[in-house]
């Protein structure tokens, strides 16, 4: 299942190209459902050519755009009908007689649990983690507040509401200001792939960046900026949870934007990171602490800032549905601890059997 409403439509289409390639055919029939940016459900014909075709579409100047998508699916019903207990068979528009579900979706309305309550209504297994981790995952402010919480360091921020700087736009700014110095780093609460994100080094910065979060959330976090190398670990597993070797971004920008991340190509990856034993280690705990702290199944990665001169880690997020290309971090942060891209993706599915089958106990 891939696509979906948010900023992060492409990064899915990218993803469950991906997946799908590396499914084992002898062991898998594979199903495709495509979400529209309109949501509507594509089923039947290639919803992934007609997504990626609306897509190509969408960069083009209006006067240059096709009324037709290829690969256009034969028919685009609404999530209701797809709840009908039918046979998965040839597919005939029901996700209630599929074995397993891949929700490749990244952002809001398919990583934010809203996707996985529905595919629990429909009683039917998925990948990854349930409503309240995928929830709490994907809102920046909510994942912090249960972070510190459980003990875990974060860098100091603060949370703004959209309407409170729309109201008062001077005043939300002198309050930020009174509790953090520049630079700082402006989010949209509820989005990934550093889609909406800026970096504020001025009052000017500011007042741009919570003008562009705004764009995207109705909740705006704000941290503080820090000098700090950029820590992921990967991990995997449902009561058992596994963290792969720990790798570093270095990005080609100041930092790592939605450019350097999927336009520019030209960040650097360092798998495993350059760190001693111990701190290795420690991270990796670290991860598996937040996982579990958030109710984790199946898979996240965790992202930390080291921060150069004190050497400590502070956590930055959790992301629930990471990219997932073979040249993802995900993925290669696995790759690098020994495990391939298809054996991870029978490992993620046989996961998902497993947490359906002890949720019906």
């Amino acid at each position: 299942m891939f696509g979906g409403q948010s900023g992060e439509h492409e990064v899915s289409l990218t993803s469950a190209r991906a997946v799908m390639a590396a499914l084992d055919r002898d062991k898998y029939e594979v199903v495709p459902i495509g979400i529209g940016k309109d949501g509507r459900w594509l089923v039947g014909g290639d919803p992934l050519a007609a997504l990626e075709a609306q897509a190509d579409q969408a960069r083009l100047p209006t006067a240059e755009r096709s009324t037709t998508s290829a690969g256009a699916p034969a028919e685009a019903p609404s999530p209701r009908s797809l709840l009908a207990p039918e046979s998965a068979s040839g597919y005939a528009g029901s996700i209630g007689g599929l074995d397993v579900v891949i929700p490749v979706l990244h952002g809001p309305l398919g990583e934010d649990g809203t996707l996985q309550g529905l595919l629990e209504l429909a009683g039917v297994a998925y990948v990854g983690c349930g409503v309240a981790a995928s929830a709490v995952g994907m809102d920046k402010a909510l994942s912090k507040a249960a972070f510190a919480a459980a003990g875990l360091a974060l860098v100091p921020w603060t949370l703004v509401r959209r309407v409170d700087w729309q109201r008062e736009r001077a005043a939300t700014c002198e309050r930020i200001e009174a509790e953090l110095h520049y630079p700082l780093f402006v989010k949209p609460a509820n989005l990934g792939s550093s889609v909406g994100i800026t970096k504020a080094k001025s009052r000017a910065d500011l007042e741009a960046g919570l003008e562009e979060a705004a764009r995207y959330d109705r909740r705006i976090v704000v941290e503080q900026g820090i000098d700090a190398r950029e820590i992921e670990v990967a991990v995997l597993g449902n009561e058992d949870v596994e963290a792969s070797l720990p790798g570093e971004v270095i990005p080609f920008n100041e930092w790592y934007d939605y450019a350097d991340k999927y336009l520019e190509g030209r960040t650097r990856y360092v798998i495993p990171a350059e760190l001693d034993p111990e701190q290795s280690e420690h991270v990796r705990q670290l991860a598996i602490r937040a996982f579990q702290v958030v109710g984790g199944a199946g898979l996240a990665r965790v992202d930390f800032l080291l921060e150069r001169q004190s050497g400590s880690f502070f956590i930055n997020e959790l992301n629930t549905m990471p990219g997932f290309t073979p040249i993802s971090m995900y993925s290669k942060l696995w790759a690098a601890s020994g495990l391939s891209y298809a054996d991870l993706l029978d490992h993620l599915i046989t996961l998902a059997l497993e947490r359906y089958q002890q949720n019906k106990l």
